[in-house]
């Protein structure tokens, strides 16, 4: 560790138009984050041009902080309106949307937001301390390590189900078979039933909008007769600004020991080039829940779950970084634009950029921790407007977040195809709603199905043995966990439902007696 590099880099970016690039490319991110349909790798690409006349680490500093802020910001619609902004924030939704509907957005905004950023200033520690260690490490991991991996994050499944684990079950088994659809890894093409559309799968955003979204319209238009009146909704909103930053810090105090080990599994994950932020945040909520005093409030409006989500989901930054800076592969779709704009400029990563770019690489750490902090106050400054947002009257809302949805779903591929898809799974989320099926096993499915069937049919393409899967030492351990997350999740239903049932039984004895 060349601490001179590490001033040095300081002083390149401490200057006031490389913070004045941070501070514009994380508002960027922000709000292509928040907005449902235009992810912040929309806004990376868009960006991209751009940076053509800049200087290789100003021209870095606007996509870094896109796309740190980006990673952030879909932590708004997921809160205010149960509409994940990006798919890695959809376990957001979990808890944040219901402490929306219990009245406090504030709060549950507050805990996103410091957890984001300090989701992502452990990540960009680990990136500086560990990120070479871990790029070697990340090297073991084979399709195998990765199958075992995605087997693991599916046993979450179980965790996710509620209140009828058949449910969740199918649920589940609904989303690997719509992951199915589309070009198979071995090359053919399936389940298209003569649609050109489909041959090239479901789109996740399209999926994600009109489950999430489009379901909760409906459910919104059936509450529209009980609907606050205006002088009531005017009072809540003054009310709703006032944000508690007292109890904000409380509860992340509580939690910082959820804190860290989102981080570090976000971290850990986000190295993974092949696994992504969505597999990250199941994870992590899944052990937040595990380890957590209050296991039964998760899903109903506890502080932990948007911990857990959010600074697994900022962290991932740091360990996107990893493989990208140490070793010249992408960790996602993100990271290979950022790639580009480096080659643009000159400048090959790998390796060998340690020794050649010592003041490029380190001013990437610092990059990443300025835009942390830039969260912070954009999104605090913005707070007070964002909160209101719950506010507008349903019968104005329902209307704006339609068209708002339809035209993120369009601009995706530019086909109206997905704007049918958006509706279509509306419908579908609907009616699971109404017969109590839960949606989150089947975005679980989507995500991870292809992956899964991917990273399975190299393994056996490298060798046609099952063996590999049990012998290779990392594969072994997360296959352990699996059966010991399912057999975990086993006993605490059984807990769960001798704790439901003892005073049933002691009402009925009573009555007998």
């Amino acid at each position: 560790m060349d601490l001179s590099m590490v001033l040095a880099a300081f002083q390149e970016v401490l200057h006031p138009m490389m913070i004045l690039s941070i501070v514009i490319g994380v508002l960027v991110g922000i709000i292509a984050g928040a907005i449902p349909g235009f992810t912040f790798t929309m806004a990376l690409i868009l960006a991209f041009p751009f940076t053509f006349g800049m200087e290789p680490i100003q021209g870095l500093a606007v996509m870094i902080g896109i796309y740190i802020g980006g990673l952030s910001g879909g932590l708004i619609s997921s809160i205010l309106l149960g509409i994940p902004g990006t798919p890695s924030s959809v376990v957001t939704t979990f808890d944040g949307y219901p402490m929306t509907k219990n009245g406090e957005a504030p709060r549950a905004l507050g805990v996103g937001i410091v957890s984001s950023v300090i989701g992502t200033i452990i990540g960009a520690i680990i990136l500086f301390l560990l990120g070479p260690i871990i790029a070697k490490g990340s090297l073991l991991f084979g399709p195998w390590e990765i199958f075992s991996l995605v087997v693991f994050a599916l046993t979450l499944i179980a965790g996710l189900s509620g209140k009828s684990m058949l449910k969740g079950l199918i649920a589940g088994c609904i989303g690997l078979l719509i992951g199915t659809v589309g070009v198979s890894p071995t090359g053919t093409v399936r389940f298209d039933f003569g649609i050109p559309e489909l041959s090239s799968g479901f789109s996740t955003l399209p999926v994600l909008i009109g489950l999430f979204a489009i379901s909760q319209l409906l459910m919104n238009v059936e509450e529209l007769k009980s609907a606050i009146p205006t002088n009531q909704a005017t009072s809540n909103m003054k009310k709703l600004i006032r944000i508690p930053y007292g109890q904000v810090f409380v509860d992340i105090f509580q939690e910082k020991w959820n804190v860290l080990r989102s981080s570090v599994i976000g971290c850990f994950i986000g190295c993974l080039p092949a696994a992504g932020a969505e597999s990250a945040t199941f994870i992590s909520y899944d052990q937040a829940k595990k380890f957590g005093k209050n296991k039964a409030k998760f899903g109903k409006g506890h502080p932990g779950g948007i911990v857990a989500s959010e600074s697994c989901n900022n962290a991932v930054a740091g360990g996107a970084f990893i493989p990208t800076i140490t070793l010249g592969i992408p960790g996602d779709v993100a990271q290979a634009v950022m790639i580009g704009a480096l080659i643009l400029h000159g400048i090959n990563p790998g390796p060998a950029l340690f020794t050649q770019q010592p003041i490029l690489v380190n001013s990437i750490y610092v990059v990443i921790i300025l835009s942390a902090i830039s969260i912070f106050f954009i999104q605090t400054l913005l707070l007070p407007v964002f909160t209101k947002i719950t506010a507008i009257p349903k019968s104005l809302m329902v209307p704006c977040i339609l068209v708002i949805s339809t035209v993120g779903a369009f601009a995706l591929n530019n086909q109206l195809f997905d704007v049918m898809l958006v509706f279509i799974f509306g419908l579908i989320g609907f009616i699971f709603h109404k017969i109590d099926v839960p949606l989150s096993p089947i975005i679980l499915g989507l995500i991870l199905g292809p992956t899964l069937e991917k990273e399975m049919t190299r393994a056996y393409q490298m060798d046609p043995s099952i063996l590999p899967f049990f012998t290779r030492p990392i594969s072994l351990v997360f296959l352990i966990l699996a059966v010991g997350s399912i057999i975990f999740t086993i006993i605490q239903l059984n807990k769960n439902g001798k704790v439901k049932t003892t005073p049933s039984n002691h009402e009925e004895s009573q009555t007998h007696l």
